[in-house]
């Protein structure tokens, strides 16, 4: 068993067997004991009345009367004991409360066979043997004790099961807990603070861990963003002072140099600000409408894009412009290294699925995840030229994130990149 919950659960199962049967024992040990008690007190009275009922009868009516002394649990027959059994304790014990009753010489014998029976043999006053065949003391279950036994092992089974479930829940919450956080540290709701004390400082802990991850990647966002602002202004002057130069060639590529931080500078704003994006409102939307907007947008730009969505699709419960900021960084990303880009729409297993296609030069597989990385550029599977900060799909994929959503990047059979948004409906 791997998990805790087995490990415990089969613990607990075998503690309880074990003091179960344990018990069991010491029941069944105390009544063959208090059995052996009651058999010894009301044996020797009672063979002492067989034997001076039989010894007061003619030697030919002896044999008639046997079956009327004989008991469940013992019967006499006349004769000679069997000569195959052996002492015992049992057996010398019955034998001394007999004695004690009818006398030692009345008593030639006692000792117990192969099979358990216990034999005596006697002596009738006239010198017949008399040989008593009797039964152990066995302890039997009854049906009611069986069932009682069976009713308290479903009930320790069930306390153990409840223990089992309040021992491991505070873990299972733990983990979900921990799972919210790599999804998206700013929007995972805290752990509740209550319960057992030590479970309730485990969840403090979890709490203080997230709220200072959460706000290093605050901070970190807006130092992002301060510094993406604050270089604005020295990109405007500077932008002014280009245009002053005489030579053509060198004012160009100057003016392209700018152009590319001041694009840097965007991204790197567009960047920090998806880091808020849990705090745009759910709404139903209607997401077929949405991404028709979208791909309009970018024919209306001259870009070759397609959409293949359900005419009909329930509204989903998202963020709306997130969503839309997600599926076009996904398009501007297709466009730019592919020169076009299919947008489909599919639902299934309770998910809403929109891929972005191109037929570009694609991504290795080995580096498919760190294409979602911040500031990384795979120039071996990207075109240089084509520009780029390395932030459009690194923000696709915080966005993803917030919406609780999930991104992945993956070939696509015959060339090109497929980027995978999945959505919980």
């Amino acid at each position: 068993m791997t998990s805790l919950a087995g490990r415990i659960a089969g613990l607990l199962l075998a503690g309880l067997l074990l003091a179960s049967g344990l018990a069991s024992l010491a029941w069944m040990a105390d009544r063959r004991e208090a059995m052996g008690r009651m058999m010894s007190a009301y044996l020797g009275r009672d063979v002492a009345t067989a034997i001076a009922v039989l010894e007061h009868l003619p030697d030919a009516e002896r044999a008639a009367w046997l079956p009327r002394l004989a008991r469940p649990s013992y019967r006499y027959e006349l004769g000679a004991a069997p000569a195959d059994y052996v002492p015992s304790a049992t057996a010398e014990a019955l034998a001394g409360t007999l004695r004690a009753e009818v006398g030692a010489a009345r008593v030639a014998g006692a000792g117990t066979r192969a099979d358990g029976e216990l034999v005596f043999a006697l002596k009738l006053a006239d010198g017949s043997p008399l040989t008593l065949r009797a039964e152990p003391p066995q302890v039997k279950p009854s049906a009611t004790t069986l069932a009682l036994l069976a009713a308290q092992m479903a009930v320790l089974a069930l306390c153990g099961a409840a223990a089992v479930r309040l021992a491991t829940r505070p873990l299972r919450r733990m983990a979900e807990a921990a799972e919210r956080l790599g999804d998206n540290v700013l929007a995972a709701a805290p752990l509740p603070e209550t319960g057992p004390r030590e479970v309730a400082a485990a969840a403090r802990a979890f709490n203080a861990m997230q709220a200072r991850i959460a706000g290093h990647l605050r901070e970190r966002s807006e130092i992002l963003a301060a510094i993406t602002h604050d270089l604005q202004t020295p990109l405007t002057r500077l932008r002014l002072r280009s245009e002053l130069l005489a030579d053509a060639d060198a004012r160009a590529k100057l003016l392209g140099d700018i152009d590319d931080m001041r694009g840097l500078v965007a991204e790197g704003l567009h960047y920090a600000a998806s880091a808020r994006a849990a705090e745009e409102a759910p709404q139903p939307v209607d997401v077929v409408a949405l991404l028709d907007g979208l791909v309009c947008d970018a024919q209306d730009a001259g870009q070759s894009v397609s959409l293949d969505a359900p005419a009909v699709l329930a509204p989903l419960t998202t963020r709306p412009r997130a969503l839309r900021r997600i599926v076009g960084n996904l398009v501007d990303n297709a466009v730019k290294f592919a020169g076009a880009a299919e947008v489909v729409v599919s639902t299934g297993d309770g998910w809403l699925h929109v891929t972005v296609r191109d037929r570009g030069p694609g991504i290795p597989a080995d580096q498919l995840q760190a294409a979602l990385q911040p500031f990384v550029r795979l120039e071996a599977s990207r075109n240089r030229d084509s520009g780029g900060t390395g932030l459009g799909l690194a923000i696709a994929q915080r966005l993803a994130q917030a919406l609780g959503a999930t991104l992945d990047l993956r070939p696509r059979p015959g060339g090109g990149l497929e980027a995978g948004l999945r959505l919980p409906v």
